[in-house]
């Protein structure tokens, strides 16, 4: 038979529903029938190949990292990049373990690939109990970390792209230290679905040793070739920062959540919410300064939590801007964030 997502599948309609009822538990039943007609769809357009084999391990990684995450959703949390070649002898390694000694004691956790160099310094620094490892399976160079080996939190994957959304999903903050093409790769995702808005403004900080020049270097490239040739625009130079300290990254993760605390898209507005409101005199520069960001006659305005917003009472409390965006400008965006937050 043809299956349907529309409830026109006679019988096989009235058989996931006693599934459902069998199983209990569901909080989001429309969803999981879609799952389920969406497996049976996948199962009769089978050709023997690898899709179904990718779907299955993709939906057995993605329900075991929520599960793994669940408990700690109300804690922030920073990904750190590096390469897993950095020597524990080396400015990085320390600079990396001081780094996740210092988000620990500030109440972040961290998330790292799991493996060694980098990412164990920043376990070591923070400690297993405030540590994320989101492995991946290799032929060489990346097996857990003494921190991590055998920790609940520490997840190991088949796929990077599953690997990558664990990383950048979960996290408040996104810290890049020296590495190779992996890290390049981790860093420049991040910048592009920030920019592109396929992931809510977070602060990524691009940390080199004192006088070092790898981001240096690397920010000079991204200067004079993409912003100079009209490949980005001069806002996205806001999506990411250069530090050459750990308390000046722990510094601008802190003052980024100082005043800002979310967003959400509702209807055809954006709704900043913020854990305490600015005053009239600010909102009124902040319109000025952020003009070129709204659509055309748009605007921003002070709120409460719109009636959109009702499935999250948690928050309702907390002062709003409302805001025409044009949903392109995410580099303004961030900066909009950054001028909300300075006092």
């Amino acid at each position: 038979m043809e299956i349907h997502f529309k409830r026109d599948n006679g019988p096989l309609d009235e058989a996931i529903r006693q599934v459902l009822e069998l199983a209990g538990g569901m909080r989001r039943p429309e969803i999981i029938r879609e799952m389920i007609i969406a497996s049976l769809k996948a199962g009769q357009e089978d050709d023997g190949g690898v899709n179904l084999k990718l779907m299955h391990a993709s939906a057995k990684e993605m329900r075991f990292t929520a599960k793994a995450f669940s408990p700690y959703r109300d804690v922030r949390k920073v990904t750190v990049f590096g390469s897993a070649r950095t020597r524990a002898d080396e400015t990085a390694y320390r600079m990396a373990s001081l780094l996740g000694q210092k988000l620990a004691e500030s109440g972040y956790m961290v998330i790292t690939g799991g493996g060694p160099g980098i990412m164990q310094a920043v376990h070591e620094g923070a400690g297993p109990e405030a540590s994320f490892g989101v492995n991946i399976r290799l032929p060489f160079e990346q097996k857990a970390n003494p921190v991590m080996e055998g920790d609940t939190k520490n997840i190991t994957y088949k796929y990077f792209f599953n690997r990558k959304v664990a990383f950048l999903k979960e996290c408040d903050a996104i810290v890049l230290f020296p590495g190779g093409f992996g890290t390049l790769d981790e860093g420049m995702e991040s910048l592009t679905l920030v920019q592109t808005g396929k992931r809510n403004p977070v602060p990524i900080l691009l940390v080199d040793e004192p006088e070092g020049t790898y981001w240096k270097g690397w920010a000079e490239l991204i200067e004079q070739s993409l912003l100079a040739g009209g490949y980005i625009s001069p806002s996205d130079l806001a999506l990411f920062e250069r530090v050459e300290s750990v308390d000046d990254a722990v510094e601008r993760i802190n003052r980024f959540h100082f005043r800002y605390h979310s967003l959400r898209y509702l209807r055809d507005v954006l709704a900043v919410r913020m854990t305490s409101p600015v005053d009239p005199e600010k909102l009124h520069e902040l319109k000025v300064r952020f003009s070129d960001m709204l659509r055309p006659e748009g605007t921003m305005v002070l709120s409460g939590a719109l009636p959109e917003e009702a499935d999250e009472p948690e928050i309702a409390h907390l002062p709003r801007l409302i805001l025409d965006f044009n949903r392109h400008d995410f580099g303004k965006l961030r900066q909009l964030i950054d001028a909300i937050n300075s006092d």
